[in-house]
């Protein structure tokens, strides 16, 4: 069963699941989302999920982290049976940060719309509830570190119909990186905060994308195309 949990130091979320798991919300994710330059102005969109796609794939396939988790198979259960197994079952996981992960959420709202205008059987598919669980998980998670008032806030924001069309991507960078500089109080104190600016796209945001924008435009690159001149720590606690 997938899961999601805080990180000890609230810097992201660690995203948990069997080989299944992982690869059921991988292969759902990469079908959700289209190909590349499907959909003009969100491509920039895209590459964030893909990055999160990335993370989970190479999890899947061990390369990350290894947990052993209880499965449900009891002594009495075996002997009843007689048989002997594994009492624990091993899961994948991967850790992403919480401003990451958290606009892959509010981006994949986007991509189901899309995905559902473009196949009229979707009521029947069998990827958008993987997808949808993903999204409620981020949700749920969240609620796990934030005021009940607060909670309520972000969500009503994030049920909005907000377009990440052409969205200044380097905006989640720039909050990525200031996140990952706080102190495990400070996240703490400001996960709400950063929630409700990836939600709702603010002043700040505004400015921001207007600063990119300026740097895009002499040079004719789509917005997504500016590189961040910041770069990120190689090692930080999780």
């Amino acid at each position: 069963m997938l899961t999601m949990k805080s990180t000890p130091n609230h810097t992201g979320v660690k995203i948990s699941g069997d080989y299944f798991d992982l690869d059921e919300l991988n292969q759902a994710i990469y079908r959700v989302i289209g190909k590349e330059d499907q959909y003009y102005g969100y491509e920039g969109s895209r590459m964030r999920i893909l990055g999160i796609a990335y993370e989970i794939r190479h999890a899947s396939q061990g390369d990350r982290n290894v947990d052993f988790v209880f499965n449900g198979l009891h002594e009495h259960t075996m002997k009843q049976h007689k048989f002997i197994a594994p009492d624990k079952n091993i899961y994948f996981s991967t850790e992403v940060l919480w401003p990451e992960l958290i606009y892959a959420a509010i981006a994949l709202k986007n991509f189901v719309k899309f995905y559902q205008e473009n196949n009229p059987s979707s009521l029947w598919d069998v990827h958008l509830p993987i997808i949808f669980r993903f999204q409620s998980l981020v949700v749920d998670c969240l609620q796990g570190h934030i005021p009940k008032e607060e909670f309520e806030q972000i969500v009503k924001a994030f049920n909005q119909p907000v377009s990440v069309n052409d969205y200044a991507i380097q905006y989640v960078d720039l909050l990525n990186l200031k996140y990952i500089g706080m102190t495990k109080q400070q996240r703490e104190q400001s996960l709400s905060t950063i929630a409700m600016k990836l939600a709702v796209q603010d002043q700040d945001y505004a400015s921001f994308r207007n600063q990119v924008l300026a740097a895009a435009t002499p040079h004719k690159k789509s917005i997504h195309e500016i590189a961040v001149q910041a770069e990120y720590p190689e090692n930080f606690e999780w």
